[in-house]
């Protein structure tokens, strides 16, 4: 970059949010897991890194409708660098979006970044626009004439992406969905009930000031919408642990038993085996087998195994999941748990990014990985027993499709139903649950249970 930046525009909030915003564009890191390395590397205080937050949240998961915004006070875009792009769409969602930031201060912070970032042409050039944009408004989506281009940036969602969930869920579902993504997600955490009940849990979080209640979805659920859960001290004993609230409906789902054998295919992190292993008893000789691809990932199942109390159940090892059925005998587990890798696209709320870094192709071949690994588990299921498959993702191509082919080519395993809540049955259709992000504030999910005919 060359030039040295003044240490007050530097360690601004906006500035901090606009460098966050540009490695996220650049496929630099998740934008989810970046915020946490950005606060404690530019040490923002409590207040500056919940407005950081707001900002680098805002301005990714409403990047296409800001674009649209913008484009009419942009007489050639071509020629814009696309870090005053983004420190234009920045400066346009607090316009548009934060009622408690005045306007005049988020257009003269835009004009030092621009200033020192660039030079006194950029500075006026984004004071120009800014001042613009602040005098005539936004344009109207009603300019837009094809209803699926306009949803599209209304819900500011890739065209391809819109059209696909309007094929699975009709225009005013998607609409419903897209604007859900907008809302702040929440935290939930499991808590493990052998430890603490949920009451009591929910009680000593209130204490310390996290506004928490228990989730409609699970029993062993807590939600909060402010207060850090995992710097708690109930998260430290081992006692909870941050889980979205639709995947800790998967070990439920199981029907495990104390003395089963269970394997758990695709495990890292180890949220689903940790909530899998408080159903086993090490001394009946209940186990969890975690696998997965990668040295780090298996250290972290360990860990997590360790701090949740549960290291004597679990045993982790480095396998590809589309070779279990080499490594082990057939008829081997009482239960298989299959997370399959997948689009993720149930997660674009806590991840904007992901909905604009997928592309159709994907789903050509994900479903082919998925059913792979399907069809290596399978034969070392015990007869009797029952294998769940689930994703975070909301696409038919990756759920029910996978199952109807799988189910086609495997007259021995029938779908049974997947134990809820009455909050979540009329997300069961066909014995399969299909959770979408604007339904109950979860993630996107999906699960399956089937069981080897006796």
């Amino acid at each position: 970059m060359g030039k040295k930046i003044p240490a007050r525009v530097k360690s601004s909030v906006r500035y901090v949010a606009l460098r966050t915003i540009e490695r996220v564009d650049n496929g630099g890191a998740y934008s989810n897991l970046l915020l946490n390395e950005m606060i404690n590397k530019s040490a923002l205080g409590e207040k500056d890194s919940r407005l950081f937050t707001e900002l680098v949240y805002g301005t990714i998961s409403r990047k296409l409708l800001l674009e649209y915004y913008l484009t009419p006070f942009i007489t050639n875009p071509k020629k814009v660098d696309s870090w005053v792009k983004n420190l234009l769409s920045l400066s346009i969602y607090q316009l548009v979006f934060l009622d408690k930031i005045p306007d005049h201060a988020i257009i003269n912070e835009a004009v030092e970044i621009g200033k020192h970032r660039g030079n006194i042409g950029i500075a006026k050039f984004v004071n120009g626009v800014l001042r613009a944009f602040q005098r005539e408004g936004a344009p109207s989506l009603d300019n837009i004439k094809d209803p699926v281009e306009r949803l599209s940036v209304e819900i500011s969602m890739p065209k391809w992406l819109t059209e696909k969930l309007i094929n699975q869920l009709g225009m005013e579902e998607t609409r419903k969905l897209g604007l859900s993504l907008f809302e702040k997600s929440h935290v939930s955490g499991r808590v493990d009930t052998r430890e603490i009940s949920l009451a009591d849990a929910l009680e000593e979080l209130q204490k310390d000031h996290i506004e928490a209640t228990a989730s409609q979805v699970s029993p062993y659920g807590v939600v909060a919408d402010k207060g850090f859960m995992a710097g708690h001290y109930l998260f430290d004993a081992g006692k909870l642990t941050i889980q979205d609230e639709s995947s800790m409906l998967v070990a439920p789902a199981m029907q495990i038993e104390k003395n089963h054998v269970v394997l758990d295919a695709c495990a890292a992190p180890g949220g689903k085996t940790t909530h899998i292993a408080t159903f086993l008893d090490a001394a009946q000789g209940g186990r969890v087998k975690s696998l997965d691809i990668h040295d780090h990932k298996i250290k972290l199942i360990k860990q997590n195994a360790e701090r949740l109390h549960v290291k004597e159940v679990v045993d982790t090892e480095k396998l590809d999941a589309r070779k279990v059925g080499e490594e082990f005998p057939a008829e081997y587990f009482d239960r298989i748990l299959v997370d399959a890798p997948c689009s993720g696209l149930g997660l674009m709320r806590r991840k904007p990014d992901i909905k604009y870094n997928k592309s159709a192709q994907d789903f050509e071949q994900l479903p082919k990985i998925q059913l792979e690994i399907l069809e290596s588990v399978a034969k070392t299921l015990k007869q009797c027993g029952i294998m769940v498959y689930s994703t975070c993702t909301i696409a038919k191509e990756e759920n029910q499709e996978v199952i109807a082919a799988f189910l086609q080519k495997h007259p021995e395993f029938k779908k049974i139903d997947v134990s809820v809540s009455k909050a979540v049955q009329p997300s069961v259709q066909d014995q399969m649950l299909t959770l979408y992000p604007h339904q109950l504030g979860t993630d996107g999910f999906f699960i399956c249970c089937m069981q080897k005919v006796c």
